[in-house]
């Protein structure tokens, strides 16, 4: 029963409350993000001053890191505040100074990309290079392969997807060097004199070839003590009485295709054909 002049307040309808909800919901959701938006202008605000007093007082990680803020937040991209000019200059010669190469010629890098880069910067890091360089190949020439591939490191030389670093040449070099002392012993113990010489005179590294130095005696030793027609070479052609040429290479090559090894094929081949083998020269000969 409803009495007349006791009204009750009408309720808001379902579609009004449905369409408050969404207000509310999106205040809700927007705050927040107003919020960090706000927080972000201010310490924007902030930085150049905060960045300032790091450079004045000698703090250069902190200055640094406020560069970085600052170049990320910034409306203008490629833009650099000579501040952190000044603490990446800095900061990169005291981890020079530390022996942090890597670390002070990328950051060296990242100032001569900078706008705050000088031409002085720009030849501090070539120099850096060149220094590292000059360590890199000291160490190599020296037998330090792996101090060398390790000042070759910062660089990215020590070794490229191509193959065509510094480091890979090095590697390339050094273990050609060993694998020629290696068969220069072997043949020395096999008494092959002459292409044992030839294996020695392929070295191209001071350092392989100081080793080297015991197996050139032996060798010397060794010629020396050759019959005198066998200690010499003919530089125009076969050696008088040797088996021809053409056949024994024909011969050496049909074994080799049967699956011979190269020395032992070679050494059939000769007797095949009634010869001997004999030291004449770099390589070995085959004489009747």
């Amino acid at each position: 029963m409803h009495t007349k002049g006791h009204e009750f307040p009408e309720r808001p309808s379902l579609a009004l409350r449905q369409h408050r909800l969404p207000r509310f919901w999106l205040l809700l959701t927007l705050g927040p993000v107003l919020a960090g938006v706000t927080a972000v202008y201010w310490w924007e605000r902030q930085l150049p001053s905060q960045l300032r007093r790091a450079a004045e007082q000698g703090r250069l990680e902190d200055c640094l890191r406020y560069g970085d803020q600052l170049a990320a937040l910034s409306w203008l991209p490629g833009r650099s505040a000579p501040e952190q000019g000044r603490c990446r200059r800095e900061r990169a010669e005291q981890l020079w100074q530390a022996r942090r190469w890597g670390e002070a010629l990328r950051l060296q890098g990242q100032l001569v990309n900078s706008s705050a880069g000088l031409p002085a910067d720009r030849r501090r890091l070539q120099s850096w290079r060149e220094q590292l360089h000059g360590q890199a190949l000291g160490r190599f020439a020296a037998g330090d392969l792996a101090g060398a591939l390790a000042a070759l490191r910062p660089l990215g030389e020590d070794h490229r997807a191509d193959g065509r670093g510094i480091g890979d040449e090095m590697r390339a070099i050094w273990q050609r060097n060993r694998q020629q002392l290696e068969r220069a012993e072997r043949l020395v113990g096999e008494a092959r004199w002459w292409e044992a010489l030839d294996a020695l005179n392929r070295l191209d590294h001071p350092w392989w070839q100081a080793r080297s130095a015991e197996q050139r005696s032996r060798v010397r030793e060794g010629l020396a003590r050759l019959p005198r027609e066998e200690q010499q070479q003919d530089s125009h052609g076969e050696i008088p009485h040797t088996v021809p040429a053409a056949d024994l290479d024909r011969q050496v090559r049909r074994r080799i295709a049967a699956g011979m090894e190269e020395w032992q094929a070679f050494q059939d081949a000769c007797r095949q054909l009634g010869g001997r083998v004999v030291e004449a020269g770099p390589e070995s000969a085959c004489q009747r």
